[in-house]
């Protein structure tokens, strides 16, 4: 045991549904909660399809399911409009939104409209951003004076709390860096409700840099004595692994058993090698008729 954590918890399935209009990404919702999955989630880009949207319009059509991000660059947003859309959404689905963040891969898109302001002002953004973010879904009166972020009490138009309290669970990215004693991205995410795993560093190509249930256990096991430290305990603490079911990029595989037993909670499908054409979307929804790889 770790943290009041007990390896072997139940594993709970997700999947991200890539290169799906709005429609059709309420559409797969349904068809991945009658066949059985835990979550669906979808991804942000600067110019994109608005995720938030998509997951508001996915509340009000499925009943079960839990909705999500993989991820969103919170640094990126202002953060009382990132708390009020996932308020939003959450009181929309009943209590179903887990938010995914982490600083966010620069790209094209990203670099077309903002520029790159460094990974260490991004990092302090989104801790910031994420702390704020907390403290408007907490209630009234809150107030926050940060380097990049402020907030003072508001009495005027305060939106109705979320369902889930005293916020939506928040997933970070946890990226173990071998060879390193400080491990930030592992601090933030014990300061939250959920890892997104990683190995940091490296390449496809290097077997170094690639996430193995030993460097999940390692990774479960930091954050365990992290949150110890911290006076918390790992119940209810999701450990979120990315795997492909079905032969794609990366090389996280089932069974999921040996996952399960190195601490993970969550065994997300993550298919980004699908083309974004009809026949990568019916494949799509082949793989979620199957249902999860239990």
């Amino acid at each position: 045991m770790v943290g009041g954590h007990r390896y072997g918890r139940r594993m709970r399935f997700g999947a991200v549904l890539p290169f799906v209009s709005e429609t059709q990404f309420c559409e797969l919702a349904r068809v991945a909660e009658d066949a059985g999955w835990d979550m669906v989630l979808t991804w942000e880009a600067v110019w994109a399809q608005d995720a938030w949207a998509t997951l508001a319009a996915a509340a009000t059509t499925t009943e079960r399911i839990r909705l999500g991000t993989l991820l969103t660059p919170a640094a990126r947003y202002k953060p009382w409009d990132l708390a009020s859309r996932v308020g939003s959404v959450d009181r929309l689905s009943g209590g179903r939104v887990t938010l995914g963040v982490g600083l966010g891969a620069l790209h094209e898109n990203w670099l077309a409209f903002e520029p790159d302001e460094g990974r260490a002002v991004r990092a302090a953004k989104l801790d910031e951003g994420l702390a704020v973010y907390a403290g408007l879904l907490g209630g009234q009166p809150f107030e926050f004076h940060g380097e990049h972020w402020s907030a003072s009490p508001v009495e005027v138009l305060v939106p109705p709390p979320p369902v889930q309290r005293p916020h939506p669970p928040v997933w970070c990215v946890g990226a173990l860096v071998p060879g390193r004693s400080r491990q930030r991205s592992l601090e933030r995410a014990a300061r939250w409700q959920g890892v997104l795993a990683a190995v940091a560093g490296g390449s496809l190509d290097d077997p170094g840099s690639r996430l193995t249930p030993g460097g999940l256990r390692e990774i479960a096991e930091r954050i365990g004595t992290l949150r110890a430290e911290a006076g918390l305990t790992m119940d209810g603490y999701d450990v979120v692994v990315e795997g492909d079911s079905h032969g794609g990029v990366g090389d996280v595989r089932p069974p999921v058993d040996p996952w399960r037993e190195a601490g993970a909670t969550w065994w997300v499908e993550s298919w980004w090698d699908l083309p974004d054409s009809d026949a990568g979307r019916a494949e799509l929804r082949r793989r979620l008729e199957l249902g999860p790889p239990r």
